[in-house]
């Protein structure tokens, strides 16, 4: 019955598990693939740049191929996982700690060997100008882009200041995408009439705090360490819950390997017991022993008058 009880336990807990491991896959590849967009337009800012290297650093092991990969595995496991214990089946719970095993050395193996510390200074942030002469020209088109959505999305203008447009390109007022509302023609209307439309805030310091970590990246570093502990129960729980259901299995054919027991023994003990107890008793009492007697006595003959 303990054991009974145990395996119950065992099961419950590694449903929760499996639950776990859905959920927090699922957030893994949505929260990789939102930090997978800004990083693009990061990238394509920062080109040939050190700080295109410090964000490839900073970012490859959240949205790194073989973590993608080992998230959307993980999820087939968590299934298998709960099928065999849904069915007690050793090899279904066999293979799904072989598996949580193998994942959890490929997760360990590429956090160490993409873990390195960007180094990066705020100084590094003029290399961007370098990037806002192409703007507005046909041939650059992707980088226009790059730019308005970058500036749209973090709110920010220029690398510095959002003087930086004037002085690097021969435009006279700053994109459009520099509003706080944005409309066309909303920069120009800003430049001459009121500048506290535009962003204030440069999009060099934006870009060092995004490679410096968000709160997106810190969000993917908890969901990694708390898939790392929640593989190491699982597998704890699923060898517990191998051993319990081998062995227990394996108790039922043991007790039909022992030799049957004699039924009449026990009667003869019992019996035995009995006359002890009863001569015992006589010896005690003779009061006792009288009253025994009579009740035996009783019971024979009212056996005798029913047959």
């Amino acid at each position: 019955m303990a054991r009974e009880d145990a395996v119950r336990c065992l099961r419950c807990l590694l449903y929760a598990l499996n639950l776990l491991f859905w959920l927090m896959s699922a957030c893994v590849l949505g929260v990789a693939a939102w930090i997978r967009d800004s990083l693009n337009t990061v990238l394509t800012l920062t080109a040939h740049t050190r700080l295109e290297e410090a964000a490839v650093l900073t970012y490859s092991p959240a949205v790194h191929p073989v973590i993608i990969a080992v998230c959307c595995f993980l999820i087939i496991v968590a299934m298998v996982g709960y099928c065999g214990t849904l069915r007690c089946n050793l090899l279904l719970l066999s293979w799904y700690f072989c598996s949580l095993l193998v994942i959890f050395c490929v997760e360990l193996a590429s956090a160490v060997w993409t873990y390195d510390e960007p180094s990066v200074q705020r100084s590094d942030m003029i290399s961007l100008k370098s990037r806002m002469p192409n703007y507005g020209l046909q041939r650059y088109q992707w980088l226009t882009h790059t730019w308005n959505s970058f500036q749209t999305e973090f709110q920010c203008c220029g690398v510095i200041y959002f003087t930086d447009w004037l002085e690097m390109t021969e435009m006279e007022w700053p994109p459009d995408s520099c509003c706080s509302n944005q409309y066309p023609g909303c920069a120009r209307h800003a430049h001459y009439h009121d500048l506290s439309d535009l962003h204030q805030e440069g999009c060099g310091p934006k870009i060092y705090s995004f490679i410096r970590g968000t709160k997106q990246l810190q969000a993917l570093r908890f969901l990694g360490v708390s898939i790392g502990v929640a593989q190491i129960l699982a597998m704890a729980l699923t060898l517990t819950l191998l051993w319990a259901l081998y062995y227990g299995r394996k108790s039922p054919e043991l007790d039909s390997t022992l030799p049957p027991q004699d039924d009449s023994a026990p009667l003869r003990v019992t019996h035995g017991a009995s006359a002890e107890a009863s001569q015992s008793g006589c010896s005690r009492s003779n009061k006792g022993c009288s009253v025994l007697t009579a009740a035996q006595s009783g019971l024979q003959f009212e056996m005798e008058r029913l047959s």
